[in-house]
């Protein structure tokens, strides 16, 4: 085929062979993924980002060595010296030269629409998120496996509809790349509080406020670190909110999101583990109550400085796909379902001495809590051992299991890496705002009292259980005696730590 005689040159030729080299490792990359179902999601990278590079690269040497291959002819004065390059459609080589060029755009337009459409949709995979950065992103990836979000697109949440967020996260996410390339990423990975996208416009697509719920009944058990692992229950009402969900959120926890009302608070942390200043407003009557902490209040400057922010969803659960249980939750879980035999004497004693220990890597965690039960019962229950060998095995493999889905000592992650504000046993969650310090002038004060949100029907062993008579409540009662040590403290104050 007769072609313009400015296409023969090394440049051009080398760019012909790189796109069309190109082009065949993408169409075999795609056989392969979609044909035999097989790759990874490198492969996505390699199909969709990376090689396609080298096809425009490639394709851009044509015209550039062909531009070169014309100047040189000019200087040796082998060619006219024209201003624009002259094209007859009645030499077969510019016909030839104008099918090839316009088959061939028109097959590069095709396939780069497809492609980008692809490299769109990869880019906003579950996959692409949560394995392409392993080391970084194992973590988050593994928590929202096993959340109740699991089957909810990473960027649903995180990116959420509308190209302006789109844009802002690719931006944002050059930055990533570049601190993964250099290794300059922290660990663990600061929670993305100040450029969070609004709940409003995320959480509230499937969790719509107008879907009211009533107070709800919640049973936990968990076991004592005892020789007997002793069984302890609990069971709470808990006022997610009214009694009837006729009545909406005119009470209940979920009350902090009715529309007829506006909770703004400022934050003197950037996690928002402590929040000293709270404004209540009443938008019926227009009622406005400022409350805040008596012990440690802003100073004028920093009221007038500090973010004003509302209430939603987010403030409270904050972690909603990407929780890390506490040990002793998790083994709680574990004995519950007697995956973990509670028949084995002091187990939850010694997983959680175990697991509370800070280890550099996974594989050191793993072959310590092995060794460390191991030699345990070795030691104090050789009798025990010698007939339920098989129990203690099963028990050393299910907790290195649940370590594993939990704690990640590479990023340095684990349940007080980020703080859960659902509650206020591991963190300080709701006591940041009710804890009877936060008061105004008028001496009005956002009271601790556990019965605001949850009542408590019955506690304590199975075998001699508390229960409290219809519509009235029992006062907490610590599983192990402490006395009146758990009213005067809050409960992160210990459990955040030691559990």
């Amino acid at each position: 085929m007769k072609l313009p005689k400015s296409v023969y040159n090394w440049t051009s030729v080398i760019g012909v062979t790189i796109a069309i080299i190109a082009i065949f490792m993408i169409g075999f990359l795609f056989s392969i993924s979609f044909f035999f179902n097989q790759g990874s999601s490198y492969l996505g990278l390699f199909m969709y980002m990376v090689i396609p590079i080298f096809v425009i690269a490639g394709l851009l040497l044509i015209p550039i060595g062909m531009w070169m291959k014309r100047r040189r002819d000019l200087k040796g004065g082998e060619v006219s010296k024209l201003r624009w390059p002259r094209i007859d459609f009645n030499k077969a080589q510019n016909r030839n030269a104008f099918l090839v060029f316009t088959i061939g755009s028109t097959i590069f337009l095709l396939l780069s629409a497809i492609g980008s459409y692809e490299a769109f949709h990869y880019s906003e995979s579950v996959e692409f998120c949560g394995t392409l950065c392993h080391e970084v992103m194992e973590p988050e990836y593994v928590a929202y496996q096993n959340s109740s979000h699991a089957r909810v697109g990473c960027v649903d949440c995180h990116v959420g509809e509308g190209a302006d967020w789109y844009v802002r996260s690719k931006m944002a996410g050059m930055y990533q790349v570049y601190a993964v390339i250099t290794n300059i990423f922290p660990r663990p990975i600061p929670t993305p509080i100040a450029n969070l996208r609004p709940a409003r416009e995320t959480c509230e697509r499937c969790h719509w406020p107008e879907k009211f719920y009533a107070q709800q009944n919640r049973l936990e058990r968990h076991y004592l670190t005892d020789e007997e692992n002793t069984e302890w229950d609990i069971n709470l009402q808990i006022k997610t909110g009214s009694i009837y969900s006729a009545l909406g959120l005119s009470e209940g926890i979920h009350w902090h999101i009715n529309p007829d009302i506006t909770i703004e608070y400022k934050a003197n942390s950037y996690d928002r583990e402590f929040i000293p200043w709270v404004k209540y407003t009443n938008n019926k009557t227009g009622e406005v109550f400022i409350y805040e902490d008596e012990e440690e209040p802003l100073s004028p400057e920093d009221i007038e400085s500090i973010e004003n922010r509302t209430m939603d969803c987010m403030d409270c659960h904050n972690r909603p796909s990407h929780n890390y249980l506490s040990p002793s939750k998790f083994v709680d879980n574990a004995m519950t379902t007697q995956l973990i035999s509670t028949s084995i004497p002091e187990i939850k004693m010694v997983a959680m001495g175990l697991l509370h220990e800070d280890y550099p890597t996974k594989d050191s965690a793993l072959t310590t809590i092995e060794l460390g039960i191991t030699e345990y019962y070795e030691s104090y229950y050789p009798g025990f051992m010698d007939t339920n060998n098989a129990l203690v095995e099963t028990a050393i493999a299910v907790i290195q299991q649940e370590f594993q889905k939990n704690i990640f000592p590479q990023m340095k992650v684990k349940w007080n890496a980020y703080p859960n504000h659902i509650s206020h046993i591991e963190s300080n969650g709701c006591f940041r705002c009710h804890d009877d310090k936060h008061k105004t002038v008028e001496q009005r004060n956002i009271t601790n009292d556990c019965n605001l949100c949850h009542i408590i029907n019955a506690q304590g062993n199975p075998a001699n259980m508390e229960t409290a008579m219809a519509f009235q409540s029992l006062e907490f009662k610590h599983p192990v005696d402490i006395e009146e040590e758990w009213k005067v403290t809050n409960c992160a104050d210990c459990h955040s730590d030691l559990y």
